[in-house]
């Protein structure tokens, strides 16, 4: 079993991995994290999926038959749709931004890749992230996954937390630097 950093230690975290194991068994790895990454996207631009998720009082059975309606609009894979049933049957859709980091963890470790969480102020383009990430291997020392988030109130620059180091060139973290070191 290829868990690392405590990942077992919580509910979402043996949940990864068992979805992992699953789809390392069945050579589909990379169809899972695709399907995973259009769940989070899903997450992040809809309110009403993210009320389905962390709905209390949707029976299980309505969760589970709503989940799999949108599974199947969305064209997620076969062994996504079954987890995401589980996950419904056991009341833990709440627990899927989380279960779905954890894969992305796993799936990084199994590849040999460093985990780059990245913030920006605007969405950067497909040029930027691969100099960012040629970049950034060279600073590491192996393949980094960049997980791209946007926050305009950094203004300006990036932050990039990888493990336990953060790196913050944000404009806000300079204005703020600056106004502290004015005031003496």
């Amino acid at each position: 079993m290829e868990t690392t950093g405590g990942i077992q230690a919580s509910l979402s975290g043996r949940y990864a991995v068992a979805l992992f194991d699953l789809a390392r068994d069945g050579n589909a790895l990379d169809t899972v994290a695709a399907s995973l990454g259009a769940i989070k996207g899903a997450i992040a631009e809809s309110a009403d999926f993210r009320s389905l998720i962390n709905n209390p009082v949707l029976s299980r059975d309505a969760a589970g038959k709503t989940i799999a309606a949108v599974a199947s609009s969305m064209g997620i894979d076969a062994l996504t749709t079954k987890f995401l049933g589980v996950l419904a049957a056991n009341r833990r859709l709440s627990q899927l931004p989380a279960v779905i980091r954890a894969y992305e963890t796993l799936l990084s470790n199994h590849k040999g890749e460093v985990r780059a969480e990245v913030t920006s102020a605007h969405p950067l383009d497909s040029n930027q992230i691969t100099a960012l990430q040629q970049n950034l291997r060279t600073r590491v020392g192996r393949e980094v996954a960049l997980d791209a988030k946007v926050d305009p109130a950094i203004l300006g620059g990036l932050v990039v937390k990888i493990g336990s180091q953060m790196i913050d060139s944000s404009i806000r973290t300079r204005l703020n630097s600056l106004a502290h070191a004015m005031k003496g």
